[in-house]
């Protein structure tokens, strides 16, 4: 099986480096394109305005000097054009990818172009236990990634659905399970935002979280990270509402097409 690797934390990640481990222990053909630098929150963006660099580091290594899709793009497209990869596996990022993250994440949008590729492809991230203590700790995605990705790709695979896995903030021996989830979502309504003052007296603004919206009687990947339980929910590329079809084509029917 020939695996690609990726991120959207950049080549030199410690998240790369515990995902290289796992696909390590699925596969000896596994091949890294990353991009150069940092690239969290570029979502399912491309570069357009200026080339984009390739660079082999090492065999089988590559850095892009672009967003995570752009390296998605230029591994089946030039480093692998000759044999494309079985699987496609993005992170393992640094903090969740959790209810709405998904749209902004620039692990997830790797995993959705390899999917609209035609390329089985998973989305893996590491919930932190704690950021600001430095406790940023990768051992239980290690511990658990290969596992539950060898169950995941031996199930039927729908087209146009991707992978995501979360890993919760707790030691590899504390994991309670694992679930098949849905994606949670958070209270935006109200956008909160950390103003601050920098030392010559000008505001800035760091983005923070909206509240969590429970949602009785669902299993959400947010649910599942507060009980200690890797998360994976299949996402669909399919965004269409099918239930809102037929009362904008009621309230358009005068319009329709003669």
């Amino acid at each position: 099986m020939r695996i690609l690797v990726t991120n959207d934390d950049g080549i030199n990640a410690p998240g790369l480096v515990a995902l290289e481990a796992i696909a390590a222990e699925l596969s000896d053909d596994v091949w890294v394109v990353a991009p150069a630098e940092e690239q969290s929150g570029a979502g399912h963006s491309l570069t357009l305005s200026q080339p984009v660099r390739l660079r082999e580091i090492s065999p089988r290594r590559f850095a892009v000097k672009g967003t995570p899709t752009d390296c998605v793009m230029l591994a089946l497209g030039a480093v692998l054009e000759e044999r494309k990869p079985d699987l496609i596996l993005s992170g393992v990022n640094r903090g969740g990818n959790l209810a709405e993250d998904v749209t902004y994440s620039g692990t997830v949008s790797a995993a959705m172009e390899g999917c609209l590729a035609g390329i089985r492809s998973i989305a893996l991230s590491q919930v932190m236990m704690d950021y600001t203590a430095g406790l940023e700790d990768f051992s239980c995605a290690v511990a658990h990634g290969a596992g539950v990705i060898r169950r995941v790709i031996g199930t039927e695979w729908p087209e146009g659905v991707l992978i995501n896995i979360n890993f919760p903030p707790v030691l590899a021996a504390d994991v309670k399970g694992v679930r098949v989830t849905e994606q949670g979502f958070r209270d935006y309504g109200n956008i909160h935002l950390v103003k601050r003052i920098d030392p010559r007296g000008f505001p800035y603004y760091w983005h923070g979280f909206g509240k969590e919206k429970p949602v009785p009687g669902h299993e959400t990947d947010l649910k599942a990270m507060h009980e200690a339980c890797i998360s994976v929910t299949p996402l669909h590329l399919d965004m269409t509402h099918y239930q809102s079809m037929s009362r904008l084509k009621a309230a358009l029917a005068d319009l329709a097409e003669r």
